[in-house]
């Protein structure tokens, strides 16, 4: 896979994840930071830094990514979320706009 295929998102930890632009791009505020004219950090480096979001957040985040992929072509399933990650989940997907 090539670099400008893969988006790395990197938490308030500095964890990084790699993970397909395609994915990425299901969050609006992604796509918008990576697709902005200009000459911006995130589009030139295809790099976005969460400050706010922790590692495991974002890591659950990037699931969701992949599993919305997968929902969207037709194919259902459940998306398991943890009863103790679901406030902060909620807050960092209504930032995302996912």
């Amino acid at each position: 896979m090539k670099k400008e295929d893969t988006v790395k998102l990197i938490s308030a930890e500095g964890f990084e994840f790699v993970i397909d632009k395609e994915a990425a791009m299901v969050s609006q505020t992604i796509h918008n930071m990576l697709t902005s004219p200009g000459s911006f950090a995130e589009t030139e480096h295809g790099e976005v830094t969460f400050p706010e979001i922790s590692t495991t957040i974002l890591e659950k985040i990037c699931q969701y990514f992949y599993w919305h992929l997968q929902f969207a072509s037709g194919k259902e399933t459940e998306f398991p979320i943890e009863p103790e990650l679901t406030l902060e989940l909620m807050m960092a997907a209504n930032y995302l706009h996912t």
